[in-house]
C-alpha cells in the first residue's frame, strides 16, 4: 500500500525524486473558512450564479466546479453559498508564494494556487526534498493559514498526480524505484491529455487503469487516438517526463470570462459583456509589454457543453480596437449557434500567440508607435484609479464582472 512519506533509499534510486508540486486545496473555499470562523466545517460555496469553488465538506455530496449554483443546492442543501472576494485571493496567493521563492529559487509558478518548485541543490542547507515538503506545508498553514497539498517525485507530471491523490492536505513521495507501482493502478483519467472524449474512446475498449493502456503498447493506442496523443499517453504511461522547472516561463495566453446565468441574454448584451472583457484583457496584454495574435471566442451553453471560435490576425497587436473586432467579428458568426442551442451561461475571450512588444514588426513607412493613444489613457486611468474608473456605456449597471487573478507575467 503506498503510504504519504514513503521513502526509497538514496543508494537504490536512478534519479533523486526532487521536483514538488505545491497545490492549495480548494482555494478561494479555504481562504472563505480562513477568514470566516463560521464557515469552517461547513460546506461553502463560492459564487454567483455558477460555483467557482466548493469546499471539500461540499465536494463531498457531488458539488463540482463550474456547475450551476442552484443544481449545487440541490446536492448539498445545506451548503452556505459566499460571494468571491478576489483581492483575498490575490493576496493570499502572493504571501504562499513567497513562501515557495524562500524555499527555492526554482519555482514554476502554473496558476495563482499551484506552482512546482525544484529543490534538488538544497539536500545539505535543507535536507531530503519530502523533509523540505513537509517544512513548506508548515509554513504556509502557520504563517498564510491555508491547507496545501504537496506531491513530491522524478518528473514533474508524477509530482502533480502525487498531489492530486495526496487531496485534501496532504504529503505524497514517489520514490524512482516505485513510480509504476504507484502509477499503473491508477484510472486512465490521471494522465495528462485524457478528457471525457478520450477516457470514453478507452473505456470502450476496456482500458480504465494506467497500467493497461502501458501494455496496449503505442502503436495501438496511436491507431485509437492518433499519433500525438497516443504517443504522449504512452510516454506518461511509463512515467516519461522529461520536462525541467522553468523559472523564466512566461504566459502562452491570457483569457477572461464571464459567467451569465441562466437568464436569456440579448445579442446586445453578450457584445457589451464582450466589450467589457475586450478591454480588460487589452489593459492586461499592454502591461505586461506583449502583443498576440490570435483571439479565441469561449462559449458554455445551458447543458455545460462549450464551444471555441478563433481568428488568428495578419500580425500581431496590443491594440484594444483590433482585439474587439475581431472579437465582434467572431461573435457575429456564432451567433446562430448560440441562439440554436438556447443562449449562453458563459462567455470568454482569450489572447494566444504571444510574443514580446519589443519584437513587435513595424509596418512601412516604419513610424514609431505612437505613445499617446486611447488605449495608454485608458491604461493609466485604470492603474491609478482602479479597473472599474472606466467603462463603456453598454456595460453601465451590469457591473464589470468578475476580475480572476492571474499570476504576475
Amino acid at each position: 500500500m503506498f503510504v504519504s512519506g514513503l521513502i526509497a533509499s538514496s543508494r537504490e534510486r536512478p534519479e533523486q525524486a526532487a521536483i514538488l508540486h505545491a497545490d492549495l486545496d480548494s482555494f478561494y473555499a479555504s481562504v472563505e473558512q480562513r477568514d470566516n470562523p463560521r464557515l469552517r466545517g461547513r460546506a461553502v460555496l463560492v459564487g454567483g450564479g455558477v460555483v467557482l469553488a466548493a469546499s471539500y465538506e461540499a465536494k463531498a455530496f457531488g458539488v463540482r466546479t463550474p456547475m450551476n449554483v442552484r443544481q449545487a443546492l440541490s446536492l448539498c442543501p445545506n451548503a452556505i453559498v459566499v460571494p468571491p472576494r478576489m483581492s483575498a485571493y490575490s493576496q493570499a496567493s502572493k504571501a504562499v508564494f513567497e513562501i515557495f521563492r524562500d524555499t527555492t529559487p526554482e519555482v514554476e509558478g502554473i496558476s495563482i494556487d499551484e506552482a512546482f518548485l525544484d529543490v534538488a541543490g538544497l539536500r545539505r542547507i535543507a535536507g531530503a526534498p519530502v523533509d523540505i515538503a513537509r517544512d513548506l506545508r508548515t509554513r504556509v498553514r502557520t504563517e498564510v493559514g491555508l491547507p496545501i497539498s504537496v506531491g513530491v517525485a522524478r518528473t514533474k507530471f508524477l509530482a502533480k498526480v502525487a498531489s492530486a491523490v495526496s487531496k485534501p492536505d496532504g504529503l505524497l513521495e514517489v520514490p524512482p524505484d516505485q513510480e509504476l507501482e504507484f502509477l499503473h493502478p491508477l484510472p486512465v483519467e490521471r494522465l495528462w491529455g485524457v478528457g471525457e472524449v478520450t477516457a470514453r474512446e478507452l473505456h470502450e475498449r476496456g482500458i480504465t487503469k494506467v497500467g493497461q493502456l502501458a501494455d496496449m503498447g503505442e502503436g495501438p493506442l496511436a491507431a485509437v487516438l492518433g499519433p500525438a496523443i497516443g504517443k504522449h499517453l504512452y510516454a506518461l504511461s511509463w512515467a516519461r517526463d522529461p520536462r525541467r522547472v522553468d523559472t523564466g516561463r512566461r504566459r502562452r495566453s491570457i483569457g477572461a470570462q464571464r459567467a451569465l446565468g441562466r437568464r436569456h441574454r440579448s445579442d446586445e448584451e453578450l457584445e457589451a459583456y464582450l466589450h467589457g472583457l475586450a478591454d480588460r484583457l487589452g489593459h492586461r496584454l499592454r502591461k505586461a509589454r506583449r502583443v498576440c495574435r490570435t483571439i479565441v471566442l469561449r462559449m458554455r451553453f445551458d447543458d455545460f457543453t462549450r464551444a471555441t471560435r478563433s481568428h488568428t490576425l495578419p500580425e500581431a497587436t496590443d491594440s484594444g480596437q483590433a482585439v474587439l473586432r475581431a472579437a465582434r467579428t467572431l461573435l457575429a458568426a456564432a451567433l446562430p449557434l448560440i441562439h440554436e442551442r438556447g443562449g449562453l451561461t458563459l462567455i470568454g475571450l482569450s489572447l494566444t500567440n504571444l510574443d514580446h512588444a519589443d519584437t513587435m514588426q513595424l509596418s512601412l513607412p516604419f513610424e514609431p508607435r505612437a505613445e499617446s493613444t486611447l488605449d495608454s489613457t485608458l491604461d493609466a486611468l485604470r492603474d491609478r484609479f482602479g479597473a472599474g474608473t472606466v467603462t463603456r456605456a453598454a456595460l453601465l449597471g451590469k457591473g464589470e464582472g468578475l476580475s480572476v487573478p492571474i499570476l504576475p507575467d
